[in-house]
């Protein structure tokens, strides 16, 4: 089972990216995916969540109306894009499947994480 993120880079602030997350090995159509981010010297945070199966969303503030989550079933992919990006986006930004379907928010509760993938912002 992998999920492979990917779509990282650099931007200038203001700019967009579009993150990906592949899934291989199993179907996710029964779980919530995930994104979250992790800044150097801060803890895992929560980005957005997409529930598989009815297409559920949610997002942190921090990020609610600049970025939007979609999913392809046909290519058992998730997105993650990312417009007028600020510097304290910056982070390693990782995808997860949650399989229990509960507590989006907690990293502790996705049981599946793919490696990160790089964004970083420049003022």
């Amino acid at each position: 089972v992998q999920l492979q993120a990917s779509g990282g880079g650099l931007v200038q602030a203001g700019g967009s990216l579009r993150l990906s997350c592949a899934a291989s090995g199993r179907t996710f159509s029964d779980s919530g995916m995930g994104w979250f981010r992790q800044a150097p010297g801060k803890e895992r945070e929560f980005v957005s969540v997409i529930r598989w199966r009815d297409g559920y969303i949610y997002y942190a503030d921090s990020v609610k109306g600049r970025f939007t989550i979609s999913r392809d079933n046909a290519k058992n992919t998730v997105y993650l894009q990312m417009n007028s990006l600020k510097p304290e986006d910056t982070a390693v930004y990782y995808c997860a499947a949650n399989t229990d379907n509960s507590d989006y928010t907690l990293p502790q509760r996705y049981n599946y994480w793919g490696r990160g993938t790089q964004v970083t912002v420049s003022s």
